[in-house]
This record gives structure tokens, sequence and C-alpha cells, in this order.
């Protein structure tokens, strides 16, 4: 399952996020994994979800990413929730563009039984049509 938490910029997407893996910290009996592209949020984040910075990882593009993203999710086979913020900032595309990553992250939820939730910088009236399923 993917959820899309949007919004334009300053809106408080990041802190409804960090809320929602803090919150999911109570329910879960797997692993909470968090990716963004800065170190500014990990002490926000309680110490049971699993920060991890990708801006040390020097990830070019969405097939990239995805691939990092299954890399993170193939440490553990326990994992339950998936953390993405500022999804289009990381793979340095549009969300209009990123119809794959997305088809790939579905993939990937269902066969898992993951809850991946991303944000995105923009109006939900500008979401591209395949990422609207996903509010």
């Amino acid at each position: 399952m993917i959820k899309i938490i949007c919004g334009p910029k300053g809106s408080g997407k990041t802190k409804r996020i960090i809320d929602a893996a803090n919150s999911a910290v109570a329910v879960a009996k797997g692993h909470l994994i968090f990716i963004t592209d800065t170190k500014r949020y990990m002490y926000d984040l309680k110490r049971e979800v699993r920060f991890i910075d990708c801006s040390d990882y020097a990830i070019a593009g969405e097939d990239a990413l995805c691939g990092f993203i299954k890399g993170a999710i193939a440490g553990n086979y326990d994992n339950e929730y998936i953390y993405i913020d500022g999804i289009a900032r990381i793979a340095g595309k549009g969300i209009a563009e990123m119809a794959k990553f997305f088809y790939m992250m579905e993939k990937v939820a269902d066969m898992r039984g993951l809850e991946i939730t991303i944000t995105c910088s923009c109006a939900e009236e500008e979401l591209p049509d395949f990422a609207k399923k996903y509010l």
C-alpha cells in the first residue's frame, strides 16, 4: 500500500510524515525505515525508526532510488513501514515523470506487505493521474 502526503513547500508535509512514523512505532510489529536527503530531522524520530540519509549515497535518478529502497528493504525480512520524505527532490525529477517509480514501489509494497508513505511537494490538484489513487 502506498500513501502520498502532498502540499506546497512549507505546508507541513515533513512534520506530518515524521508524526506518522513516530505514531506507527506503537503499533508496528516489524521494522520502520525513514528515508530522506538530509540529517536535519534525525533527532525528531523515535529511536525505533531506522533513519537513512540518502544524500550519503549519491543517488542519481529514480532507477537508482528504487534500487536503493529495495536494498534497504532487503536488509530485514520483517520491514513493515517505509517513509520517504521529498521523493522528487531525491530522485531529481518532477513527480509527473515518476510513474515507473510508483509502479515499482506498488509492486514491492504488495509483495512484501509494506505500507509506504511518500511526501510530494505539489498541490493535490497538480498530482498526475497515476498518483491520485494513493491519496
